[in-house]
């Protein structure tokens, strides 16, 4: 692919698009005989993804597995002038940093910044890593709905076999300091349910990188709302973190390493919490959703240890979100890998 160099703000973005319209983006279907998955695919003037929040690689919108679909649209339409959703009639809405699916990926850091944010100044760029360099507009707080312009977006190559999809972006941003090579390998295990996220950071700038990670995770198996006989587990001992918004908790049943929502979402439902309990060994790295509805589940593993998590859910979607911590010296590289096993569970009765 040819460097990607442009201005968000001029981005095919500035009309509103339905789900119907996302088929003339490019993308890759994958399979291994047990799954068939369908990726979309980075680029500047076409691609589904353009927006400043999430990594552009890996963009997984749709995987059938046994019958069931996990992932896809939680979302009717993208209207650019929205931040992040709203509720329109029946219809939800994202802004052009929210109308993302599946397995995504956004970097962050503990001030919900990103690389270099502190340090830029108005009309100086920081770092999104699987996006480029972005300006800093303003003195205003960082906000990561917010579209902001892409000074550089660094050098998109990607590669495709029958049941993988491996995404490299070169960046080298002078004016910052800070420059990577990144890699994401999406892989189907052959003779196994199971997708893999190989991933590697190589620091090829003059600072250091200070990061996170987190997994989205837009789960929505078959489209079903989130409600009873849907089950997020644990596989350590869950605290669940108290919450200055306690409604955001109300719908939430919480025991034994276990979330349940109370009811069927509907409407403008919405829940939000974060888990303590986990420790610095990468065994805690261990999630699950199981949907006995439908009679399917899925867990997700790593080789990095947790540094948070976080789950979000409304009627459409449910999502854990697993955040890994990284720092990178200049001329080190930092390797990650995530792996999602797919499986069938007892199916509810009702």
């Amino acid at each position: 692919m040819k460097s990607i160099k442009h201005l968000a703000g001029c981005l095919a973005l500035a009309t509103t698009f339905s789900v119907s319209g996302m088929a003339q983006n490019p993308a890759a279907a994958i399979s291994n005989g047990q799954i068939k998955a369908t990726l979309y695919l980075p680029d500047a003037k076409t691609g589904y993804y353009r927006g400043t929040r999430f990594d552009w690689s890996g963009v997984v919108s749709s995987l059938e597995y046994a019958g069931h679909n996990y992932y896809g649209p939680w979302f009717q339409q993208m209207r650019p002038e929205v931040s992040d959703y709203i509720y329109d009639g029946a219809e939800i809405v994202t802004g052009p940093c929210t109308n993302m699916m599946g397995v995504a990926e956004e970097f962050t850091n503990n001030n919900h910044t990103a690389v270099g944010w502190e340090d830029a100044k108005v009309g100086g760029t920081f770092v999104k890593i699987g996006i480029g360099a972005l300006r800093k507009p303003d003195d205003k707080p960082y906000n990561n709905y917010r579209l902001y312009e892409i000074a550089n977006g660094g050098k998109w190559t990607v590669h495709k076999t029958a049941n993988s999809v491996e995404f490299t972006q070169e960046l080298t941003d002078p004016e910052s300091g800070y420059g990577y090579v990144y890699r994401k390998l999406v892989s189907l295990t052959p003779g196994k349910p199971q997708l893999v996220l190989q991933h590697s950071l190589r620091n090829t700038g003059k600072r250091t990188i200070t990061s996170s990670v987190y997994d989205h995770n837009f789960t929505s198996i078959d489209k079903l709302a989130p409600g009873p006989g849907l089950n997020v587990k644990f596989g350590f001992n869950a605290e669940m973190v108290p919450t200055p918004e306690p409604q955001l908790l109300s719908l939430l049943s919480f025991s034994a390493n276990q979330v349940t929502p109370r009811k069927t979402f509907a409407g403008e439902d919405k829940t939000a919490a974060l888990f303590t309990g986990f420790g610095p060994d990468a065994k805690d790295y261990d999630i699950r959703i199981e949907d006995h509805r439908a009679g399917v589940g899925l867990r997700a593993t790593s080789d990095r240890p947790l540094s948070n998590v976080a789950l979000w859910g409304i009627r459409t979607v449910i999502s854990p979100e697993p955040f890994i911590d990284m720092t990178i010296e200049p001329g080190h590289e930092f390797t990650w890998k995530i792996t999602y096993d797919y499986y069938t569970v007892p199916k509810d009765a009702k």
